[in-house]
């Protein structure tokens, strides 16, 4: 039918398969980008031959089509979230947009044949600049970068809460309070 099609496409044996996720599609983009980097590159660069160094390369050749506004240490809105009139900071790539990318491509590289210790999306110079990337933003912003606690649901004092025996997926118990019988019923 019409609709399934949108939603799926053939595969080359002829089943229909569903149509991949837009991370998985992203990842496909971010991977072609990549590829198309490395051809461009004077020398044209290998997969094999690539190394922390040059995917640091990448991600700042990435910074010429950033939309964030990063205030220079000089500026008056230095360390401003909302800064009341425009100034003639650079835009950059975001800090969270940069770690994405690099850990969808660190992924696309392990799936296209590289081994994870030889993965240059994962080397030590990549995780130091993209944590100074983060560390320059959040004071040029005025914005935290911290990862956000999570919260444990509030209990309500004095429920009768019993476990059910259905865990749910992250192993823990979920409670259900128990009804009042119905009248009449035997205990």
């Amino acid at each position: 039918s019409g609709a399934s099609s949108a939603v799926s496409s053939l595969s080359p044996g002829g089943a229909v398969s569903p149509s991949p996720s837009r991370y998985e599609s992203q990842k496909r983009r971010d991977w072609n980008t990549f590829g198309q980097y490395l051809r461009n590159h004077r020398p044209p660069l290998s997969l094999a031959r690539c190394s922390g160094a040059h995917v640091l390369e990448f991600l700042r050749y990435l910074d010429q089509f950033g939309k964030t506004k990063v205030h220079a240490a000089g500026c008056p809105f230095f360390g401003h979230p909302v800064p009341p009139a425009p100034c003639p900071c650079p835009l950059r790539q975001a800090w969270g947009s940069l770690d994405a990318l690099v850990g969808r491509l660190r992924a696309a590289y392990e799936e296209n044949g590289g081994r994870p210790e030889n993965n240059p999306f994962g080397a030590r110079a990549v995780r130091l600049y993209l944590r100074e990337v983060r560390e320059h933003q959040s004071r040029a912003r005025g914005v935290s970068y911290d990862k956000k606690k999570r919260r444990k649901p509030p209990h309500p004092p004095g429920s009768a809460d019993i476990p059910s025996h259905e865990g749910n997926s992250n192993g823990h118990h979920q409670y259900h309070q128990m009804p009042p019988p119905p009248p009449g019923a035997a205990a």
